[in-house]
C-alpha cells in the first residue's frame, strides 16, 4: 500500500507519517520545501518521540520525498499509482496541492480501487475545500473524479509544538491523538488504520475539536501573552489565565451540548482531559507559535467567532469567549505576518469597519455590538 501524503512538516511526520507507517503504508512525501524534501530523501528513518504519560519513541522508515515544486510530475506519477492521499500543509494551501492531485487522478488506470483523499488540517470539512478545488482544475472530469476518487473528510487532533534545535528529522509530539475520519464516502471500505475512528456524522467531532482544543489552545496563547509567559504549560500555571481558559470552554461546552447532543458529562471529562494536555511541561510549546496567525483564528467559522456567533444568535452573550477575542486582538508578535497586519487593520480603521473587516460579521449580527466593543477597547489600548 502507498500514499502520497502533501506536507512534510512535523505534524506531516510526527502524526499522520506515523500512524500510516504504523499501518503498513509506504509514504511519499510532497514538500516545497527543499531543504527538508532533501533531507527526508536522504534518510532511511527518523523517530518521533512521544512526551508526557507513557512516553514512547517510535521509528519511521520505508518512506521517500519527492519536491512538489521542482517535481511535479513525478508526484502526478506517483499518485497515479497510490492508494490514499493525504494533507497536511494548511488549509490555505489546499488550493495549491489540488492541481496535482487532478492530474494524478486523471493519469489512473481504470482497474484500480478509487484513491481515498484526506485532508488533515485544523479547519471545518477541509476535504470538502479540496475536492472542490480538485474539480474545479479541470485537468480530471467530473466523471474522473467520480470514478476514480473519494473524498473523505476528518478531523485530526494532536499537539506538535516547534522543535529543539538540532532535532533534524525526529520530531517530539504529545502521547494523546485522536484522528476521526467521516466512514460515508467509502461505502464500507474503509482503510484500516490503527488508532484511527471511523463515524457515520463527522460535523459533530469536527466542531468539538475546533471549539474546545483550538479554542482553548488559542485562548491559553493569548491570555499567557497577554500576561508576559512564555510556554503554554507556564500559562495554564497560572491560576489566572487557567480561569479564563476554563470560562472559554465552559461556553463552548454550552453550545456542543446544546448543538449536538453530547452529554454533558461526557463533554466535561473531554475538556478536562483537554487542559491537562494543554499542561504538559515535556512539550516545549511557546504561546508564540499557538497564537500565531490571529486574523484566520478570529476569522467568521474558526474557533473564536463560530461559537461566539451561535451562541448570541441562541440569545447567550458570550462573555469569555469575547475576553479571549480581546487577547487575541491584543497579540504581537513582529515575526509573524498576520499579527502585524491585524495592527495595521485596528490602526487604519473605524472600530466598525475593522470589526467586519477582522470577522466576517455583517453589522446586523447579533454578536456585532459586542465585538465592536472590544475592537474599540483594543483600538483605544
Amino acid at each position: 500500500m502507498k500514499t502520497v501524503h502533501f506536507g512534510a512538516g512535523n505534524i506531516g511526520r510526527g502524526f499522520v507519517g506515523l500512524l500510516l507507517h504504523n499501518a503498513g503504508y509506504e509514504i511519499v512525501f510532497a514538500d516545497v520545501a527543499a531543504a527538508l524534501i532533501d533531507q527526508l530523501a536522504a534518510a532511511d528513518s527518523y523517530q518521533v518521540h512521544e512526551v508526557g504519560e507513557n512516553p514512547a519513541v517510535h521509528t519511521v522508515d520505508n518512506f521517500r520525498a519527492l519536491n512538489s515544486a521542482a517535481a511535479p510530475d513525478a508526484v502526478v506519477a506517483e499518485i497515479a499509482t497510490a492508494d490514499m492521499v493525504t494533507t497536511a500543509v494548511g488549509p490555505n494551501i489546499l488550493k495549491f496541492v489540488a492541481p496535482l492531485i487532478a492530474r494524478g487522478i486523471a493519469a489512473r488506470d481504470a482497474g484500480p480501487a478509487p484513491l481515498q483523499v484526506m485532508a488533515c488540517e485544523n479547519a471545518i470539512n477541509a476535504t470538502d475545500i479540496l475536492e472542490a478545488a480538485v474539480r474545479a482544475d479541470g485537468a480530471a472530469g467530473q466523471a474522473a473524479v467520480d470514478s476514480a476518487a473519494v473524498f473523505a473528510n476528518t478531523a485530526v487532533d494532536r499537539i506538535v509544538p516547534n522543535q529543539a534545535p538540532g532535532q533534524g528529522l525526529d520530531v517530539t509530539v504529545e502521547t494523546f491523538f485522536e484522528w476521526v475520519i467521516d466512514k460515508t464516502p467509502f461505502r464500507g471500505a474503509e482503510p484500516a488504520i490503527p488508532g484511527v475512528t471511523f463515524v457515520d456524522s463527522l460535523g459533530p467531532y469536527i466542531e468539538r475539536k475546533l471549539f474546545t482544543v483550538n479554542t482553548g489552545h488559542a485562548s491559553t496563547a493569548y491570555f499567557g501573552r497577554a500576561a508576559g509567559l512564555e510556554k503554554i504549560s507556564d500559562a495554564m500555571a497560572d491560576p489566572s489565565v487557567q480561569a479564563r481558559v476554563r470560562a472559554v470552554l465552559e461556553e463552548t461546552k454550552q453550545l456542543l451540548v446544546a448543538k449536538h447532543g453530547f452529554a454533558e458529562a461526557e463533554q466535561e471529562a473531554y475538556v478536562q482531559k483537554i487542559l491537562v494536555r494543554f499542561a504538559n511541561e515535556h512539550l516545549p510549546d511557546t504561546v508564540v507559535r499557538v497564537g500565531r496567525a490571529p486574523l484566520r483564528k478570529l476569522s467568521r467559522h474558526e474557533r473564536f467567532i463560530g461559537p461566539a456567533a451561535e451562541l448570541a444568535e441562541n440569545g447567550v452573550k458570550p462573555a469569555a469567549l469575547l475576553e479571549a477575542i480581546g487577547a487575541a486582538l491584543r497579540f504581537d508578535d513582529p515575526g509573524d505576518a498576520e499579527a502585524v497586519e491585524l495592527a495595521s487593520i485596528l490602526a487604519d480603521n473605524p472600530a466598525a469597519a475593522a470589526t467586519e473587516r477582522i470577522t466576517g460579521l455583517a453589522p446586523a449580527h447579533p454578536l456585532f455590538a459586542a465585538v465592536n466593543a472590544v475592537v474599540e477597547a483594543a483600538q483605544a489600548r
